[in-house]
């Protein structure tokens, strides 16, 4: 299946004709579920703006293809392998970074009922338990040099909830709080913790639920973007890897120095209502 496109007539986002500058010279970042969508513009942003950054996957091919992608950037992208569900390593592999992005993640969409237990705790493992070590594992670098960024890559839905999502939500959810914590106890040591939550993203992690969206609540797959995903957004369209990465960047940025604790939202409306 090809990604889902944006509906006819709606608006689209316009190319940037003056990126932010930000320079991210002898930083050194890492980003979760780097092989792809968000995880990987997030990768290249950073490198763009001068950062080393560790691009942590369990996608071998992938990460191979993101650094040859990322090569003549300003900074370096590191392919680093890891399944975050080894939670040691981690939390080993957070060590000496100065920006840390989290950003990894899954879905499955069934009714409570129907929900796998196994699935339900992995993305539990992966989406909640793995930021908290990561995050344990990159303070107290940040920490002793008095300066560090936590960008945790939440969604609306750490805001809000739908159905058929459970672990989804409650991973989104408990993320939000774990940043909130984080931005407390960071503030007097220079690390502000701040979640991004986008609406739904063009990624593989979107495309995945179609299906599933479509069974779920007995629609036509070419129906599941316009009457289930975008249905509360008022802005009629998808929103953009790229879009997300720009975000996180800002946040790594002098100018946000005094945002913390607290959630960036970019939904194109969806919680307004």
């Amino acid at each position: 299946m090809t990604a889902p496109t944006t509906p006819p007539g709606t608006p689209v986002p316009a190319a940037a004709a003056s990126p932010l500058s930000v320079d991210l010279g002898g930083r050194t970042a890492l980003v979760t579920g780097a092989a792809g969508g968000i995880g990987r513009a997030c990768t290249l942003r950073l490198a763009a703006a001068g950062a080393k950054v560790r691009a942590v996957d369990r996608d071998a091919e992938g990460l191979a293809a993101l650094a040859a992608h990322s090569e003549g950037l300003a900074g370096a992208v590191e392919p680093y392998l890891l399944d975050l569900t080894d939670l040691d390593a981690a939390e080993a592999a957070a060590a000496g970074t100065d920006i840390l992005v989290n950003n990894a993640g899954l879905q499955l969409v069934r009714p409570i009922e129907d929900f796998p237990p196994d699935v339900f705790h992995t993305v539990l493992t992966v989406m909640l338990e793995a930021p908290f070590r990561l995050i344990r594992g990159a303070l107290p670098h940040m920490y002793a040099q008095g300066w560090g960024r936590v960008v945790n890559i939440s969604s609306v839905h750490g805001l809000r909830a739908s159905a058929y999502k459970s672990a989804y939500v409650a991973a989104k959810h408990g993320l939000e709080g774990l940043s909130k914590t984080a931005a407390l106890e960071g503030a007097p040591h220079g690390v502000t913790s701040v979640c991004v939550n986008p609406g739904y993203v063009r990624t593989p992690l979107v495309e995945k639920q179609i299906a599933d969206q479509a069974a779920a609540h007995d629609l036509p797959e070419d129906r599941v973007l316009t009457e289930v995903l975008l249905k509360d957004s008022a802005i009629k369209r998808l929103v953009e890897p790229e879009e997300v990465a720009e975000a996180a960047l800002y946040l790594c940025s002098p100018q946000a120095s005094f945002i913390t604790g607290t959630s960036l939202t970019l939904d194109g409306g969806w919680t307004a209502h």
